[in-house]
């Protein structure tokens, strides 16, 4: 049985996912970006394409802030459903424990809007996921946990009737500034779906960065040890390749 949604679906996701990046004279922040492939937690959800992304961040006083971000996507298609883009909500609350100590909490809403057709209910659960997510950051370093209230992205045991709520994803990362504006982040995570165990795996990556007067290029060796033949696109797509392959992804990102 191959309802490999999470893994169409959607920490670190490479080049794209959304983070608070706030300028400094204000507040409000926007971003946009292009990348090779849309990489979340190591698995493509553009079947290995090209992605554009967007997204607008606000900090509210106090350390609180708020923001969306949305990405083109092919896995809905890909699984018999009617959308081409995820969109993310999310809001939280940053602070400091002590000095180079902090800690981030809050929750994300993911949605596609208008995924759900007849073909979709037939085989999938509803795909729109929400997570809780809490991390700390010590000088460089950075763990993160999140945990799903919902069925992850539509996964599901339809053979023992169980859902997938209770998932989680362990994030460990770090950006360490190696000289002449280049940085290098180092990432391992690992994905832990409820009641189903095919679709568990590890994924890796190590990222170059360097900011080109305001355009952040940026060039990650990401993989996967996922199952081969879980991660694959939908019937849909007449396609059997593998979404958590070993790759690289190269993305181009602005902030302003």
């Amino acid at each position: 049985m191959k309802k490999s949604l999470y893994a169409i679906a959607g920490a670190l996701a490479l080049t794209t996912f959304p983070t608070l990046s706030v300028a400094q004279d204000s507040p409000l922040s926007f971003n946009v970006a292009l990348s090779s492939d849309y990489r979340y937690r190591g698995i493509s959800q553009t079947r290995l394409k090209p992605a554009i992304s967007a997204g607008v961040d606000y900090a509210l006083p106090g350390g609180f802030y708020v923001g969306a971000w949305a990405s083109s996507i092919k896995w809905i298609d890909d699984a018999g459903g009617d959308s081409k883009a995820e969109v993310d909500l999310y809001g939280g609350y940053k602070g400091e424990i002590s000095k180079d100590f902090t800690f981030d909490v809050g929750v994300l809403q993911y949605w596609y809007p208008n995924a759900k057709t007849a073909a979709w209910n037939a085989v999938y659960k509803n795909p729109n996921t929400t997570e809780i997510y809490g991390g700390l950051t010590f000088g460089p370093v950075t763990a993160k946990a999140s945990y799903a209230l919902t069925n992850l992205f539509g996964n599901y045991d339809f053979t023992n009737n169980k859902d997938t709520k209770g998932s989680y994803y362990l994030d460990l990362s770090a950006g360490f500034d190696v000289g002449g504006g280049v940085t290098l982040t180092p990432h391992v995570g690992y994905q832990k779906v409820a009641n189903l165990k095919v679709a568990n795996y590890t994924d890796y990556s190590l990222t170059v960065s360097k900011d080109f007067s305001g355009f952040v290029v940026s060039l990650a060796a990401v993989g996967t040890d996922a199952d081969k033949s879980f991660y694959v696109p939908g019937a849909f797509a007449n396609s059997t390749k593998f979404l958590g392959k070993n790759g690289v992804v190269l993305s181009v990102k602005k902030t302003f």
